[in-house]
């Protein structure tokens, strides 16, 4: 039943955020749109409240509960981020809103570093709710695959530090053409 509401609230976050933007930018409903996507959080607040049912009830804590626990707190970390990130896309796609930023250099490892926080406070909040969880099965419970997603949760935030610091190593290069552009810019500005 766990696996089944984690599906179903991936599904109905990408549902709800695509009914939000359609009503924000199609139906040209920014305010409905915008309660369509306050919506998002209730769909993990009910994650939460099931899987603490489905312990109360004597399940043994597997995979499932540390799954869940890990999606919370994907949601909690990257839910406002992801939504914002593909706002700007469909803005720019149907609104004639302004290019999404695109990081090269440096500005790519400061902006890969944000992201690297996003994963911590994603691990913090999964870890807390996995070792609520360990204490409340208690001693006598098998508590083993909640400590293993608790491990697996920081082999992600470790993973993803070292992808950081790539892009610090070999920082990502601007395309030829966005770089000719933006090296065009300042010489138009000191021609006025």
């Amino acid at each position: 039943m766990v696996v089944t509401l984690i599906i179903a609230c991936e599904v109905g976050f990408w549902v709800l955020l695509a009914l939000g933007l359609s009503l924000r930018y199609l139906a040209r409903m920014p305010r409905t749109g915008a309660a369509v996507l306050l919506l998002e959080p209730l769909l993990e607040l009910a994650l939460l409240i099931v899987t603490a049912i489905d312990l109360k009830n004597g399940a043994s804590a597997d995979w499932k509960h540390g799954l869940a626990a890990v999606y919370i707190g994907y949601t909690v970390a990257y839910g406002h981020y992801t939504i914002k990130w593909v706002d700007g896309h469909v803005a720019h796609r149907f609104a004639g809103g302004p290019r999404p930023v695109r990081h090269y250099g440096l500005d790519r490892f400061k902006h890969e570093l944000k992201l690297v926080l996003r994963t911590v406070l994603m691990v913090a909040v999964a870890a807390a709710l996995l070792q609520g969880a360990i204490w409340y099965v208690g001693h006598d419970g098998d508590t083993a695959s909640l400590k293993h997603w608790q491990m697996m949760s920081l082999r992600i935030l470790i993973i993803h530090g070292v992808i950081a610091l790539t892009y610090l190593v070999f920082p990502k290069k601007a395309p030829r053409r966005a770089a000719s552009e933006a090296a065009a810019r300042p010489q138009e500005k000191s021609l006025r």
